[in-house]
């Protein structure tokens, strides 16, 4: 089938996951896991101070199919955003955009690279519930398929510990691997993942899933900045109401400019119990919000670069139920410059689970 997609590092790509981006094995494959863990800490995964920035790709795996309880609005309405709607309300269904009958779900979403840019570090992170109407085996959360621009499915295998957390109402994981070959190779463009694990069908949590590939790069035309990446596998919840993500020995001028991404699952729409504040060294803190993100309801399932629409994807849902990948702006933070930025995620109500934090700050003015 054809489809249309140096520095610091943590970890060690496993020998399997980099056979695995050479060719594709059947789809019923089950992936061998590097374990799993119910919380896992953040750390860095990547580090660099180069002219360029970081571009990320990102789409969905699931949406609802039918309303499921009484006042809910109709599933189009809420996919495109204009009623509300969150996945707990619907029959929950996969996204499969590809031509392959051997897949069940797929999507599709750009990677925006300025021409002449050099890819130095590429992650895949994917994940989903497993439990809705149907319970899917773990046994798969550490394999996905992704296909670059023009080309083939190539297996991918996760190449660190597996995070997944099993509660009386779902049974979420997230996963990652390192995938700096293919995407330094292939450069920009339409990517495509499929078979990432999730279930469908109807559940008060609901179905959620989805996938998001971060590219750091260089371009000597970009500004020096800081690049980090930093994942784990954080849930928040009615046990733990809040998170704080320190990035440390990150000098930055006053008056720098910044952005940062966030990867989460589980973000339900029209819940205002929720924030997330950047602090640069001691200045005060400050809420993060824009357009699409208001700073009571920033995990509200969108995938949103500064308040707009990402880069193209397909299907192009505003409403992901249940995905979270965005960047915000961080500016107006950095006034006063510093040496370390703290991220606090809180919650008051149902919750979310964090899976990557990405960063690009200038390094000077």
């Amino acid at each position: 089938m054809r489809v249309s997609l140096g520095l610091t590092s943590r970890g060690v790509l496993c020998a399997l996951a980099s056979a695995a981006l050479a060719m594709a094995l059947p789809p019923t494959a089950a992936a061998p896991a590097p374990g799993e863990a119910a919380r896992i800490p953040f750390s860095e995964r990547y580090r660099a101070t180069q002219h360029g920035g970081i571009a990320r790709a990102a789409n969905s795996a699931a949406t609802c199919e039918t309303p499921a309880v009484v006042g809910a609005p109709p599933c189009a309405e809420a996919q495109r955003g204009e009623a509300g709607g969150v996945n707990g309300q619907y029959e929950m269904t996969y996204i499969d955009v590809d031509d392959d009958p051997n897949t069940y779900n797929s999507s599709q979403a750009e990677l925006r690279l300025p021409a002449g840019a050099r890819v130095t570090h590429a992650r895949l992170y994917w994940g989903g519930n497993l439990r809705v109407g149907e319970q899917k085996p773990p046994e798969d959360n550490g394999r996905v398929l992704i296909a670059e621009p023009g080309g083939r499915y190539k297996e991918v295998l996760a190449d660190t510990v597996v995070g997944h957390r099993r509660t009386r109402l779902m049974d979420g994981y997230t996963a990652s691997a390192d995938v700096t070959d293919l995407v330094a190779r292939s450069g920009g463009g339409y990517y495509t993942v499929g078979q990432i694990n999730v279930a469908k069908g109807r559940t008060p949590a609901g179905a959620w899933g989805g996938w998001t590939l971060v590219a750091a790069y260089a371009h000597p035309n970009e500004p020096l900045r800081h690049l980090v990446l930093m994942d784990g596998y954080e849930p928040l919840a009615s046990d733990r109401r809040d998170l704080a993500i320190t990035v440390e020995d990150l000098p930055m001028p006053s008056g720098a400019s910044g952005s940062m991404g966030v990867v989460a699952y589980d973000g339900d729409r029209g819940h205002a119990d929720e924030s997330l504040t950047v602090r640069a060294g001691d200045a005060p803190a400050a809420r993060v919000s824009d357009a699409a993100n208001p700073a009571d309801d920033f995990m509200n399932s969108t995938i949103t670069d500064h308040g707009r629409p990402g880069p193209g994807r397909l299907p192009a849902y505003p409403n992901t139920l249940g995905y979270d990948s965005d960047v915000y702006g961080i500016t107006p933070a950095l006034e006063r410059g510093g040496r370390s930025l703290t991220f606090r995620f809180t919650t008051r109500g149902e919750g979310y689970q964090v899976g990557a934090l990405f960063l690009q700050v200038d390094a000077r003015r």
